[in-house]
C-alpha cells in the first residue's frame, strides 16, 4: 500500500491467495506460482495433452488457496467429438465450471466474462501450446504476447512464454499469463485435495471403521461404492496418490525448513559469541 507522501511509510499487505508447489529436482525446495489471485483458469487443449489427473492437480492447488478454478478446453475446432472431453473435464468435479471454446476470436471475451470483471485478477495455468498465451491476446484484443503452434507429432507445446507477466485488460481486470509447467507436484494441500474429493471424503465417513484404508476391511463405503458403480475406481486411486504424494513432499518441506531455522540460529548464536569476544 503506496504512500506517495511518505513512502518508507508505505506497507506490504498480506496475500488473499497463494498457489505454490514443490519445485523441481531433488532440493526439496518450494516454489511460490502466483498470489492475490480470484480465479485460475486450468487450461487443456482437445488432443493429448489432456488428462483428467492433471486437471485434478491444478484444481487441488486452487481449492487449497481458495481461489475459483475454471477448465477451460481450447482447440475445440480441431476434434469431431468435443463433448467426450467435456464430460471428462466435469467429471473432475461438480464445482467446477467447465468452458469449451476456441481461443482465436471473441469467444475468449463472451465466455470468460462473468470472471473477468474490474478490480478482479485472473490467471492461466497449464501445459505450454495449450492456447494460455492466446487466451490472454484474445482478452486484451491484442496480438502482443507471442505465440506458438504445437508440434504435430505429438502435441507437445513449445516454451513460448517464459516468465509470469501480468496484463490489463480494458475493463480493469488484470490477467497472469504463465509459462506451461510440466511437474506440477503438490504440497501442504491436504485441504485443497479433500475439496477436490469431496465424494469420497463423504463416503469414508460411513465406512464400519474410522481408521479405514479402503482395501479389505469389511464395511467399506469406499469399495461398496466402487462395487456397485457410483464411484470410479481410478478416481479413488488418484485421489489416494496425491494425498501420499502430498504428506510426503510437505514432510519433506517440513524437514528442510527445520534444518534451515536451525542453521540460522547456529548462525545468530555464532555472530553473537564473535561480537562479545571483541
Amino acid at each position: 500500500m503506496l504512500d506517495p507522501s511518505h513512502p518508507r511509510s508505505s506497507r506490504v499487505l498480506e496475500r488473499t491467495s497463494l498457489i505454490k508447489r514443490r519445485a523441481p529436482g531433488t532440493d526439496r525446495q518450494e516454489q511460490l506460482i502466483a498470489a492475490n489471485i480470484d480465479t485460475a483458469f486450468i487450461v487443456t487443449s482437445c488432443n493429448q495433452d489432456f488428462k483428467v489427473a492433471r486437471l485434478e492437480r491444478y484444481a487441488a492447488l486452487a481449492f487449497e488457496a481458495g481461489i475459483t478454478p475454471v477448465i477451460v478446453l481450447t482447440k475445440t475446432d480441431l476434434v469431431m467429438d468435443a463433448q467426450s472431453y467435456i464430460d471428462a473435464a466435469r467429471s473432475v468435479s461438480d464445482m467446477i465450471d467447465v468452458v469449451a471454446l476456441d481461443a482465436r476470436g471473441d469467444a475468449p471475451k463472451t465466455e470468460l466474462a462473468a470472471w473477468c470483471k474490474p478490480g478482479k485478477t485472473v490467471a492461466f495455468l497449464g501445459s505450454s501450446g495449450v492456447g494460455k498465451s492466446t487466451l490472454t491476446n484474445a482478452l486484451l484484443d491484442s496480438q502482443s504476447i507471442e505465440t506458438q503452434a504445437i508440434r504435430e507429432d505429438d502435441a507437445k507445446g513449445r516454451h513460448t512464454t517464459t516468465r509470469r507477466e501480468l496484463h490489463a485488460m480494458p475493463n480493469g481486470c488484470l490477467i497472469l499469463d504463465t509459462p506451461g509447467m510440466r511437474e506440477l507436484q503438490l504440497t501442504d494441500a491436504v485441504e485443497g485435495i479433500n475439496d477436490l474429493f469431496a465424494d469420497i471424503q463423504e463416503l469414508t465417513a460411513g465406512c464400519r471403521f474410522s481408521d479405514c484404508q479402503h482395501e479389505t476391511e469389511p464395511g467399506c463405503a469406499v469399495r461398496q461404492a466402487i462395487e456397485e458403480g457410483t464411484l470410479d475406481a481410478d478416481r479413488m486411486r488418484r485421489w489416494r496418490k496425491l494425498l501420499a504424494e502430498d504428506a510426503f513432499n510437505s514432510a519433506s518441506l517440513a524437514e528442510r525448513r527445520s534444518r534451515d531455522k536451525a542453521f540460522g540460529k547456529m548462525v545468530r548464536d555464532a555472530k553473537k559469541l564473535k561480537d562479545v569476544r571483541r
